[in-house]
């Protein structure tokens, strides 16, 4: 905590004089940028993944037909079908799954009062009057929501309405051109139905951890998801 409260502190100190006082917060976005870059290769192949799956529907649908009457059977072929591409069907949930530990130190950073035994320097930090290790709930006991800590709030949350809206829109889309068996279809992978009725939801998801989660975390978040929503524009187009 100690090595990430300082890296944080650095990128602060370099961004001062082109940010100010929201310099830390600054330093968050350009650190989310950098975590996005490192797993901008598992993205693209879990791009990759996706329309390997599509390229492989037809022959799923003849094993449809050929183990109809043996449920079990056809589960086993599909899923030798996808080992024998060398094709996940979980490979589109890596990329979120590689970004947890970078986002559970930011909320813990920010969550903190004290670090190596020391007073953290971090919370004094604002994003404009907000204070980055505050949450949602304390905007309302700082002049409410239309105070200046709950309008960088509003803020934040018209972007992940806005974003969330455009990602709904294109994983509809790219849905509906690379569709996956139903969840019901016995040749399906386990799990992978469920998944997919989810998906075009999950970026709505995200306006409840704003709300919850300290504002530096919450920064986080809603860097990652805008990241999240150009990069698939670009790589499902």
């Amino acid at each position: 905590m100690s090595v990430f409260a300082s890296l944080v502190e650095h990128l602060a100190d370099l961004l001062q004089p082109l940010f100010g006082a929201s310099a830390a917060a600054a330093a968050i976005i350009l650190f989310t940028a950098l975590v996005r870059l490192l797993v901008h290769p598992l993205s693209r192949a879990a791009a990759r993944g996706q329309k390997a799956r599509t390229r492989l529907q037809p022959r799923i649908a003849e094993l449809r037909r050929k183990h109809a009457k043996n449920p079990e059977k056809l589960q086993r072929a599909v899923l030798e079908l996808h080992a024998e591409e060398k094709v996940s069907p979980l490979s589109g949930c890596l990329p979120s799954l590689c970004q947890i530990p970078a986002f559970f130190l930011l909320y813990h950073l920010f969550s903190s009062s004290t670090i190596g035994g020391e007073a953290n320097g971090l919370l004094s930090h604002q994003l404009l009057a907000a204070p980055l290790g505050g949450r949602w709930a304390d905007a309302f006991g700082d002049g409410g929501l239309l105070g200046g800590a709950g309008l960088v709030y509003v803020a934040l949350f018209a972007v992940v309405a806005g974003v969330a809206t455009f990602s709904y829109r294109l994983t509809r889309r790219t849905m509906a051109d690379r569709p996956v068996l139903p969840a019901g279809d016995a040749g399906a992978v386990p799990g992978v139905g469920a998944l997919t009725r989810v998906m075009p939801f999950t970026s709505f998801f995200t306006l409840v951890t704003v709300a919850v989660v300290p504002l530096a975390a919450a920064l986080y978040v809603v860097t990652s998801t805008t990241w999240s929503a150009v990069e698939r524009a670009v790589l499902y187009r």
